[in-house]
């Protein structure tokens, strides 16, 4: 049974940490569920590191679509969020047809938008009509030409603003809110602030939760990580030292070897190849 809303909740007012993952496709949702990962974040990030994009904002609902439905398929716990892209959900009735494909076509249990007061009503719309809506606050990737990639909300008018935007989405519905590249105490006290979880990202240990991106978590991307991820293994070292050793096998003959073959009986070989010249 997938974890719900009502869990999530539960795991705030009990004060246990809640962790949150991105998931891109079958496989990692597979080992993400495995390893007892409540949320899975089918995150417009994967346009960059899935499709080789340099921001979110060529993301395309049926990307997302396409990729979260794997991510459905290879999760059995897990509560599944997908994003709506870049200018989905800019009105109304385009929010609602991004939810519906998302939901219905995806099976994703809830979805992600970015914004606060200027999307309040679009949430609270999404929500009456059943549809789980997490916020996200702080840094927005799909803002990310008019915010930069820098911390934000560093001064009080702009951390002011930041907190009535929470305050205004948890008003709307929403059932969390990721913090995204906030000052650790501005989080922290948004999170107090809050009845519903904060998830951190670069927001510093004062949040409910954190989500980290799949590939910073295992050591997959190229060069050094952002500061607010923690590499928890060097998986990059290990593929690479194992496509090199691939390459060296089949080069000289050492791949594949009679383990990895079939055989068949000389006298059946010599039948189909008789008159054959």
């Amino acid at each position: 049974m997938r974890i719900s809303l009502r869990d999530v909740q539960r795991m705030k007012d009990r004060g246990e940490r809640i962790a949150m993952v991105t998931a891109y496709d079958y496989p990692s949702a597979r080992l993400a569920d495995r390893a007892g990962v409540p949320l899975l974040l089918v995150g417009d990030s994967l346009g960059m590191v899935m499709l080789g994009h340099d921001s979110t904002l060529p993301v395309t609902l049926d990307d997302m679509t396409r990729h979260a439905a794997s991510v459905v398929r290879g999760s059995d716990r897990a509560l599944v969020v997908g994003d709506l892209p870049f200018l989905t959900y800019a009105t109304l009735p385009d929010a609602v047809a991004a939810a519906r494909q998302l939901m219905q076509d995806a099976g994703v249990q809830a979805i992600k938008l970015e914004g606060g007061q200027a999307v309040a009503d679009i949430v609270r719309r999404l929500v009456e009509l059943g549809v789980p809506v997490m916020g996200h606050l702080g840094f927005t990737p799909q803002s990310q030409h008019q915010l930069g990639v820098r911390v934000q909300a560093k001064e009080a008018a702009d951390a002011r603003r930041l907190i009535e935007d929470a305050l205004a989405l948890q008003a709307a519905g929403a059932f969390a809110i990721v913090l995204e590249l906030v000052p650790a105490p501005l989080a922290e006290a948004v999170t107090a602030k809050l009845a519903i979880p904060t998830i951190g990202i670069g927001a510093g240990a004062g949040c409910a939760g954190q989500v980290q991106v799949w590939h910073d978590l295992l050591g997959l991307g190229d060069g050094k990580p952002p500061r607010h991820a923690k590499p928890f293994a060097m998986l990059r070292e290990t593929i690479d030292a194992a496509l090199k050793a691939y390459v060296e096998d089949v080069a000289h003959a050492r791949f594949p070897t009679d383990a990895q073959s079939a055989t068949m009986e000389p006298a059946v070989l010599a039948e189909a190849l008789k008159g054959l010249g």
